[in-house]
Formats: C-alpha cells, structure tokens, sequence
C-alpha cells in the first residue's frame, strides 16, 4: 500500500493569517506578496480561501490551518481611517520639512536688486 505523503507548510500559520489579514484590510496584494516575500498568487488564493469561509487548502475541512476570519465592515473601515490618519501625519510632516526647506533657501538667495551682493551659496573652503 502506497503511504500519502505529508503536507508540510512552508509558511507560518500566523505569517498566513497576517498577510491575509491586510489584504482584506486593503492593502494590494502585489505590495503585501513583496513585503513578505510571498509569491502574489499563492497571497491571492489564500485570500480566495479565507473568502469562501474554507481556510487553506483548496477548501479542504481538514485543513490544519485555521481559517481566517473576514473583518467586519466596521473593522474595515476603522483600519481604513487609522490608515489614512497614518498618511496624514506623514504628508504633514513632509510639507512641514519642505516648507522649512525653502524658507531656508529663500533666505541665502541672493536680492535682485543689488550688484555685488553675498553669494547664494558659501565658499568650498578649498
């Protein structure tokens, strides 16, 4: 009698769940695949899995891998909101250093109006 062979998973049960996790939070799956080094079409059908309620596994019930719980609109959408506050904060820092970027720049430029003014820049010290 021939003996099955093992499954044996290459992947963490909580590697799995995570990536699925922020794929239904949003996140494209060719971002989160490259994140964590996963192939984007096994990310895709783990995703279709934990969509059909089947776990892993082609929709086998004796999966050893859980299955992963959707989040419910409302998760959804706080995790969406703490995204985009999280976005916010960056483009506000970022507007932050730019905007103290060019007040610095302005203030080295040279005034127009006058010939033989000090330089924009400083001297190479050569």
């Amino acid at each position: 009698m021939a003996r099955r062979k093992r499954r044996v998973w290459r992947h963490s049960d909580e590697l799995h769940a995570n990536a699925v996790e922020r794929v239904l939070n949003g996140q494209p799956v060719a971002m989160v695949a490259e994140e964590l080094d996963l192939h984007a079409r096994l990310l895709r059908a783990w995703v279709a899995d934990a969509r059909k309620g089947a776990g892993a596994g082609k929709g086998r019930p004796d999966s050893p891998r859980p299955a992963v719980a959707l989040p419910t609109p409302e998760e959804r959408l706080r995790r969406e909101n703490e995204l985009l506050k999280q976005a916010l904060a960056d483009r506000t820092l970022e507007v932050d250093f730019f905007r103290g970027a060019l007040q610095k720049v302005e203030a080295r430029r040279q005034p127009q109006g006058e010939a033989g003014g000090m330089a924009s820049t400083t001297k190479s010290g050569k």
